[in-house]
């Protein structure tokens, strides 16, 4: 089976041609993506029309380079599956409309793929994970915790009552003038800084349950940024609070993985797989904090690689693959969705509001 894959939810263009070659190396036949970051940048974080119009731009020339590249044609592929939501509508829209029409025309199936179920299911791509599995989400749009039951079937044990965590990281690298994107410049400071020289807070740990804040964790950099004065802050000051804010973020994401592990063993306890997947899960020091879990707790712990972290369209193809094998396609009716939760039936977390 062989599909493309669009995806353009955010800030990044892309497409890409996959198959389901039982070897993993062989699956992915090319794998496109144009950042927007140089047309971001000077405003400090997405500027949805911005977005939506460098899409438009960009979107048939990648396309058909992901093709050239494969070095297949339009006849030859199986279906054409593109990000039907959660994102940034206009680009979302730019995307589904592109594969509506290239499935319109060659009479091949369309996939609408929940953008998250993307992410969710990359460590299948690239690791042939088995469900039931432990997922934590982080991005910049969401920071969840999920088990993986299977294709369409989620149980989430929590989620962020405020700030996403790549959000956390983008806004204190903002107050910082630090630049965007904010987390790789966050993770690149902090390896000159000590993570013991702020006391900053760890918002949740200790708590029942696996929701997540990082709105405080923000306010307490601020105020530190603000005591030590904007101008004068020196660059150990920034590498030091750069270390410091990552050293709080490691301890609670320990501390709600733990509790979320005991959740997942006590529903399926032959369960012994975590996926961190989403941006975030490209930062270093991140899995580094998860690798000691992983040897505390004795679970096998999957992050794909970087670049099947961050948006791409190789996962939007692979959840193509997976729900055309399940029998599951989508009429050229189906309408972009700016949200569409991987567990619609899960409980309002307080405070979390469309970010649940």
């Amino acid at each position: 089976m062989l599909i493309l894959g669009i995806e353009s939810s955010c800030d990044e263009t892309a497409a890409a041609l996959v198959c389901d070659s039982r070897i993993v190396e062989n699956r992915i036949l090319s794998n496109i993506v144009l950042s927007q970051e140089k047309e971001h940048r000077p405003f400090g974080g997405v500027v949805p029309e911005v977005a939506a119009r460098a899409h438009l731009k960009h979107i048939d020339s990648l396309i058909m380079k992901a093709m050239n590249d494969a070095g297949v044609t339009f006849n030859e592929i199986d279906g054409v599956a593109a990000t039907g939501g959660p994102g940034l509508i206009g680009g979302v829209i730019v995307g589904i409309m592109s594969a509506k029409a290239i499935a319109s025309v060659q009479k091949k199936p369309f996939i609408a793929v929940n953008h998250l179920e993307g992410h969710a299911l990359t460590a299948r791509l690239t690791s042939n994970v088995d469900f039931p599995y432990l997922l934590l989400l982080v991005s910049g749009g969401h920071c969840q915790l999920l088990i993986v039951e299977g294709i369409g079937k989620y149980k989430r044990l929590g989620t962020t009552v405020d700030d996403a965590l790549g959000e956390a990281f983008d806004k204190c690298a903002k107050m910082m003038g630090l630049g965007y994107p904010g987390g790789p410049i966050v993770e690149t400071t902090a390896k000159a800084g000590n993570g013991t020289r702020f006391d900053l807070p760890r918002p949740m740990r200790g708590r029942k349950g696996c929701h997540f804040s990082f709105s405080g964790l923000k306010t307490a950099v601020r105020r530190q940024i603000e005591k030590l004065g904007n101008d004068n802050m020196s660059s150990q000051d920034i590498a030091d609070l750069c270390a410091s804010f990552q050293q709080a973020v490691g301890d609670v994401l320990i501390d709600r993985c733990k509790n979320a592990l005991n959740q997942f063993r006590s529903i399926y306890p032959a369960g012994n797989t975590l996926v961190v997947a989403g941006g975030v899960a490209a930062n270093k020091s991140i899995g580094e904090r998860l690798t000691e879990l992983k040897n505390d707790e004795n679970f096998r712990l999957v992050v794909p690689p970087a670049e099947f972290c961050t948006d791409n369209a190789a996962m939007i193809a692979w959840a193509g693959i997976e729900q055309l094998k399940s029998g599951n396609t989508n009429s050229l009716n189906f309408k972009p969705r700016p949200r569409w939760p991987l567990d619609p039936n899960a409980p309002a977390a307080i405070g979390a509001g469309v970010k649940a």
